[in-house]
Formats: C-alpha cells, structure tokens, sequence
C-alpha cells in the first residue's frame, strides 16, 4: 500500500495519507537526476465537457506535470498549480497527452506543462496555452472510429498478466469469517479465478517473514528457522496455478533493533535488523529452501527486498540503512544461484528508484528488476531512468497499482475504477513488463476487516465472491487477441476522452475494446456530458456477426445492484443469491449495417463506460 501527496492542498489528505510522510532524499537524487526543459509544441483542443492537451515528447523524462491558471482579460490570474485529479498520490503522467475534466465548462483557463526526470524533479513550466471546455447542449457528441480487419498489426502486450496483488498469504490458512465466509478458503477462491479467467501468473503479498508464519526465532540466543508455515502457504497458492512474487520481509521480531516498531492491524515489523550476518543468514535459508522445495522453477521467481522503504510507516531506519539492507538481500539470494532474479526499492510514489540505481552502481549490487508503486494516474515511464543510470535491460514491474491509495475510498468499488484500470493498462503496454492491480481480494485487513460489503475495499472481488466492475475490466482485457489493430478515430473526445484497443485472434476474429476515460474522481459517479455516441466502422466484416459486452453503470456494477436490492452492512441470503446470479456480464448480439465491406455499428457510450465488441471470424 502506499500514498503520497504530490502538489496536493494538505486539507486534501486523507487519513490514511496523514499517517504517512516520504522521507526526504538525504542523499540527494537531484545529483544524480536532470531537470529538464518543458515539452514543446503544447496544444489544447476544447470539447464538450473537457479539454485535450497534447504536447511533444522530452527525452529522459518519465512524466509530465499538467498545470492550471484561471484568466482573468485573457491572461492568467493567480499561480499556476498542477491539475490535481484527485488520485491521491502522483500526479505526473506518462503519456503526451492529457484529459482535463476538473475544470468548468465555459470558464476559460491557461495550461502549461513540466516535463519530470524523477518523481520529485520537475522543471520549468512551458509557454501557456489558453482553451476552454465546452458545455453540453442536445445530444451526445459521436466519435468515429475504423478498424481494419485484414491490417497487419503487431503483438498486443499485456501488462496485466504477469502479476497481481494480494492480502499477506498467511491469510489463505485463516478459519476466520467476515461477513459470514471464511476468509482463507475465499481469498484462495478469489486468486485461482484471478488465474484460471484472467490468465495472471504471480502473486506479490506482503509478510511472509512476519512472526504469524513463525519463520525465525532466538532460543538462548540462537536462531532457529523454521519454513513450515511458508511451505503451507505456497503449497496452497501452487495449487492455484500462481506463482509467489517472494517480497522479502517484514522483519522477524526476534531479529529487529527496534521489535516496536510496526505497521498494520497485523503488526509487521518495520526495523532493520539487529545482526546483519543473522538476516542474511535468514534470507540465505530461505531461497536454498525454495529452490530444493519446489525446483528450478524458483530461478524465475522474482525476489524483491522490503516494501516502501521510503514511507516512514514501512521502514524504521535511514536511507543508507535501507541501501545496505538491499545489498546484504540481494547478495544472500544470488548467492544460493546468481540466476535468480532479485530487485526494488519496491517504493511508494516511484521514489528512490534514481537512488537505488546510482547505489548500486556504486556497490556493484545486482539489480534485475526495478519494482515502484503509484496511484490514481497510469505508471511513469522509468525506461529514460534505466538508460541514464546503467541498468538497460532491467526490467519495470510496477508491483502496487490502483486507481486509490486510500483505504475504504468508494471509487474502488464502482465502475470509473474499471474505466481507470483500462486507461493505465493501455498506457503500460510495451513499456512496462507487469503492472499488477493491487489487490485481488477484499480478504484484506492492513486497516482491519471489511466492515461491510461495500466498504470501498481495494479489491477486485468482494467478500462473497462478486466480481467488482474493475475485475469485469481485466476480464474484458483478457478477451484480446494476439495481434493489436490500429484505430483510426475523429470527433469530439477521440483519442483522449474516448480510448480504444483492438485486436486480432488467432481464429482471424476481432476483440474490440472502447471505453470513456477521465482520470478525474470527482466524475467517479457519472457526468453525462461525458457521455458519447459511438460510431465504429470494421474494415472487412461485413455479414459477419457482432456482440456486444457492456460495462457501465447499469451492467455490471455490484453497487448499483446492491443498492436495487437494499443490501446495507451485509448481504441476507437471498440477496447474496441475487448478486451470485449477476456474477457475469452479459453478452448481446449487435445489430450493425453493412457500408460497402465494412460492418458498423453505433452505440451509446455512458461516462464512466466501457464496451467490447467481438466480431466472428471469417
């Protein structure tokens, strides 16, 4: 978990944020991190209900910082301050693009934009722009799109796929209930349909030191190790078809220097260690035992060192403390078999990734993969990072993503966290090597247990086992051919406020995925001049059959259907029959007119919304 505040007004922290602070660069990443010049080329295109900026791309940055100023007689009044689109951590943005729908529509504002080379690095602001969103007025704006069903393509990449997050998997021997099921046989139900429908292939959870797995302890001041409780729980999520992403941590307590110092309703130890031969001795233990347990297949697990070190809440130590602790892992892992791949810093809002590398460059530490976390915008683009400081060919897995860094947030549950979820996905692919959602069950206690049904949990599935619209999304990703299609679209809101991936399957039938996307969570429940009429035109499918999947706030959102129902705190049996019975979306066939080869269809796509159509093969 983790949460940061990046250019955020203080009265907008949430309580969770106000628990926790960044720790500063003691050290001091702007040595080894450029500032860097703003973008060029900065345009904004007005629309009904928002406004399109789109900028050229700046070498070495990983994101870009959107800022606002209202005018005032056509120049801007005030201080420019980043559009804060309420995500809760940062707010800096990959791509050259970005959908302002904070604003109000008919209030002219100007725009500039700074380019960052590290998440706490931005430079100058660019030459202002001027636009204003325009305000709706009859009917939905259309947006067209065509797609060519013979075009050659290339390979569709899914970042969704190699990882996703989970509760700490000690939680899979829990007897325990919450709201009436039992907690460790629904999060093990919870991760194999995560496998067996979306095809995801880890899992990365915290804890598996924690005392709850009783691992380590001092008996007369000798350490006795003991994996037996490890051994139960990985034996359980193998039978699952997943794999472990091996976080390394928390700290045992009998181990800690400071034994007090914890996280969580769970109390995870948050110290360094109290002997540092001890701890790799530890962790030496541990992967040997893996690897004569379960194989070779552990030289492809991923090994990554402590979570969030540099949020106060997850470390109790310095910075330098935490950069020995990486060395001293990473050392005791690659010496059981250096071809086991081992990384970080595993941090919350991309921090200390800069740090970690300019370390370990330093004191020759491998580095195979560079792990971070962010929230509430698509991941940055850390490729520039690794080419600037050495590390080319390591890969990016972005081990925590979310639309929220907050705890018990009502935009987990609805369907503009699925519209998120898509957006993120599509801007990860072929830059990132996984980007795993965090996380896969509301079976998840850091704050304490779900207190009802609906309780803005981070899951994907409920408590009872009802897919959320974010999971309905993934399900949606994983319809996706092999090949990705390019999309040719114009109107108002293509390319930006309506997004688009298609593809080809290998069987030569289409998954065409479109769906409204604003990062703004003010819009979480819905703003119809967002909404937009759709036009699709499929090249070379005319006569061919088309359905349609649609997930919106009328199909698929378990809140609304809660809410008809009048479930409250927790579900009575017949309503837990009723929203198991509506565990799916469904599947409709289209009507479409054939225009010389093509086949077209038009629809309405509500805000938030989403759509996949499916065309036959040939």
């Amino acid at each position: 978990m983790t949460s940061s505040s990046e250019s955020r007004p203080a009265d907008a922290r949430s309580d969770w944020e106000a628990r926790i602070a960044l720790r500063s660069d003691e050290a001091g990443t702007t040595a080894v991190t450029p500032v860097l010049d703003p973008p060029a080329d900065l345009e904004a295109l007005a629309g009904v209900g928002h406004v399109r900026l789109s900028w050229s791309s700046v070498p070495d940055a990983v994101g870009y910082l959107v800022h606002r100023a209202p005018l005032r007689d056509g120049v801007p009044h005030g201080e420019f301050a980043p559009v804060d689109h309420r995500g809760g951590d940062v707010l800096s943005v990959p791509d050259t693009w970005y959908v302002d729908t904070t604003g109000e529509p008919g209030r002219p504002y100007a725009y500039a934009v700074a380019s960052v080379g590290e998440v706490t690095v931005t430079g100058p602001l660019g030459a202002p722009v001027t636009c204003t969103a325009l305000p709706a007025g009859g009917a939905a704006p259309t947006v067209v799109l065509h797609v060519d069903a013979a075009a050659e393509g290339g390979p569709l990449h899914r970042p969704w796929q190699p990882m996703i997050g989970s509760e700490r998997l000690s939680q899979l021997l829990c007897t325990d209930t919450s709201g009436g099921r039992e907690i460790g046989v629904e999060l093990l139900a919870a991760l194999r349909r995560i496998h067996d429908e979306i095809g995801v292939r880890t899992v990365r959870a915290h804890s598996i030191l924690h005392d709850d797995l009783a691992v380590y302890r001092e008996v007369d001041s000798e350490p006795v190790i003991d994996f037996t409780g490890v051994d139960r729980v990985y034996d359980l999520l193998l039978s699952t078809g997943l794999r472990p992403v091996v976080e390394i941590g928390f700290m045992p307590r009998d181990l800690a220097r400071d034994p007090e110092r914890t996280v969580f309703e769970y109390r995870g130890v948050i110290s360094p260690p109290k002997d540092w031969e001890r701890w790799a001795e530890l962790v030496r233990a541990l992967v040997a035992h893996l690897l004569e347990r379960y194989g070779e297949e552990v030289l492809s697990w991923d090994f990554e060192v402590w979570n969030e070190a540099n949020l106060e809440v997850f470390w109790s130590g310095t910075r330098e403390e935490w950069m020995r602790l990486y060395d001293v892992t990473a050392a005791a892992v690659k010496s059981v078999d250096p071809r086991i791949p081992v990384g970080g810093p595993s941090s919350a809002a991309a921090g200390w990734v800069d740090a970690l590398l300019a370390h370990a460059a330093r004191s020759g530490a491998p580095v195979d993969f560079v792990s971070t976390h962010t929230y509430g915008s698509p991941p940055l683009d850390l490729r520039p990072t690794l080419r600037r400081l050495g590390f080319p060919d390591a890969r990016l897995l972005w081990t925590e993503w979310g639309v929220t860094p907050t705890h018990f947030h009502p935009v987990n549950d609805g369907t503009s966290a699925a519209t998120f979820l898509l957006s993120g996905m599509r801007s990860a692919a072929g830059r990132v090597d996984a980007l795993s959602y965090w996380v896969a069950s509301d079976h998840f206690e850091e704050l304490g247990r779900p207190p009802r049904l609906l309780h803005g949990g981070f899951g994907l599935i409920t408590v009872g086992g009802i897919a959320k619209p974010r999971y309905h999304a993934l399900r949606m990703l994983s319809r996706l051919g092999e090949t990705e299609l390019p999309v040719r679209a114009y109107g108002d809101g293509a390319d930006g406020l309506v997004q688009t991936w298609a593809s080809r399957r290998a069987d030569g039938s289409l998954a065409i995925l479109v769906w409204g996307s604003t990062l703004d969570q003010s819009k979480r429940d819905g703003d119809p001049a967002l909404a937009r009429r759709i036009r699709l035109a499929v090249e070379g499918a005319a006569g061919r059959t088309v359905t349609l999947t649609r997930l919106d706030r009328e199909h698929g959102d378990v809140t609304t259907l809660a809410g008809r129902l009048g479930v409250t705190e927790w579900p009575t049996e017949r309503q837990w029959a009723a929203l198991l019975a509506a565990d799916a979306l469904a599947v409709e066939k289209a009507e479409t007119t054939a225009e010389g080869g093509a086949a077209v269809l038009e629809l309405h796509l509500p805000q938030p919304g989403a759509v996949l159509v499916e065309v036959a093969g040939s």
